[in-house]
């Protein structure tokens, strides 16, 4: 077996406890880290789907063997794009938690129900 192999069973195993936070925790801070572990888990991926063995194309080395830039552009966009959508993640919360005085999904469902 190789490393490579291994790292991206290991990063589908944090992908997918991330995926079960997301379906069965009740607590939204806890869903909203486990959306947060899993999107980690993600660009983890195809951050080592992306390399190649080359090197950075850096000015003034030589050899043809160059890193494509691309996936590591979408890699920084994912990661800011993640990480705006967690910070809106958590104000949601935070304004849910004040109008319903709890972070239990369930129950604020039962309340928005009722009125």
């Amino acid at each position: 077996m190789s490393v490579s192999f291994l790292l991206r069973m290991l990063l589908l195993a944090v992908v997918l406890f991330g995926l079960w936070g997301v379906l069965f925790r009740r607590n939204l801070l806890f869903k909203v880290l486990a959306m947060d572990i899993m999107n980690t888990g993600v660009v983890s991926l195809y951050v080592l789907s992306a390399r190649r063995g080359g090197v950075a194309p850096v000015a003034g080395t030589g050899g043809d063997a160059f890193a494509d830039p691309l996936p590591q552009a979408v890699i920084v966009t994912a990661i800011v794009i993640g990480f705006s959508i967690l910070a809106l993640l958590i104000v949601y919360v935070m304004d849910l938690s004040r109008h319903f005085h709890t972070l239990d999904a369930d129950r604020i469902e039962e309340r928005w129900r009722r009125d």
